[in-house]
């Protein structure tokens, strides 16, 4: 991709700063603009990499041809509802709107406007995580565990939309099947919000993942399994790897097992995330995460979370 593309990040907190980096960072991109309602954060931005920096985010419209909105949840519908209209491409943060409703009603806009709407999945960048489809096959039983100690970040909704989002996405991505039902349960610990939650998810054909998030556990952890009728994956999203267990040789019972090791190379999953972005909007291409995917995530993730 020769062409440098002018770019524009709204929402400079956590999130929204990182993806500043990686714009100004990418030789495909220009970052042209940076807008938060925070005026001191918006001119840290600007002095950080001399471009300039708004408080009002339409006055990007004019400026980029695409844009990451790292909003809270709240407002990821009113923000990238009016940049599609304008004509703008969008990487929205997930999830991708704070209901169901407004997800369809996003997705329909960038279908009509002819616009790349992207949901920032981060984990569908993970290199191990993109070489799971390679081994994934029919599982039968998925087990999740997603667990950290509590920050204030994030709470603005509960650990399912926070946190267990991300699995469910990935788990979604990789059991081709409609949801048949959904158990689960929560409690709140550290905010008005489930801080703590497991989603028994039963799939159509026949699958069943149990997913547990918590953002007040004493470590961090965030790992995953699935089985089934050939093998036993186990991947661990922060030490980027992952095994495979087969059996090779039933006639030995436990000694005809063979373990392999996923090899991956050590990436930048936002770096990666944002390369894709641009390439999507460069060649029109339908994104690794579409809007549909955001919006199947949240489907999923609201249903759990009304069960909370």
């Amino acid at each position: 991709m020769s062409e440098r593309i002018a770019a524009g990040v709204v929402g400079l907190g956590y999130a929204g700063s990182l993806h500043a980096a990686k714009y100004a960072a990418l030789s495909s991109a220009e970052l042209v603009c940076v807008a938060d309602i925070d005026e001191r954060r918006a001119r840290e931005t600007e002095e950080r990499y001399g471009v300039p920096a708004v408080t009002d985010y339409r006055e990007l419209f004019d400026k980029v041809r695409c844009v990451s909105i790292a909003v809270p949840t709240r407002i990821h519908y009113r923000v990238a509802r009016d940049f599609l209209a304008a004509g703008i491409d969008v990487l929205v943060e997930k999830p991708i709107t704070s209901t169901v409703s407004d997800g369809c009603r996003l997705v329909e806009l960038a279908r009509q406007k002819g616009r790349i709407l992207q949901v920032g999945h981060l984990e569908r960048f993970n290199p191990v995580v993109r070489e799971l489809s390679k081994v994934v096959s029919e599982p039968k039983f998925v087990e999740c565990h997603r667990l950290a100690p509590f920050i204030t970040r994030g709470t603005d909704v509960d650990v399912v939309f926070d946190l267990m989002i991300h699995d469910i996405d990935v788990i979604s991505s990789l059991v081709h099947a409609p949801v048949a039902s959904i158990d689960a349960n929560g409690v709140a610990v550290l905010t008005d919000k489930p801080d703590i939650a497991n989603a028994r998810i039963r799939f159509d054909d026949g699958c069943v993942a149990n997913v547990t998030a918590s953002r007040v556990s004493m470590k961090r952890e965030r790992k995953i399994r699935f089985f089934q009728s050939d093998a036993y994956i186990s991947l661990d999203y922060d030490a980027k790897t992952a095994q495979v267990y087969r059996m090779e040789d039933r006639t030995r019972g436990w000694e005809g097992i063979r373990g392999e090791s996923i090899a991956t190379e050590n990436g930048d999953a936002l770096r990666d995330q944002i390369a894709a972005f641009l390439e999507s909007v460069a060649t029109r291409r339908t994104p690794l995460v579409s809007g549909e995917d955001g919006l199947h995530a949240l489907r999923i993730a609201s249903a759990i979370s009304e069960r909370l």
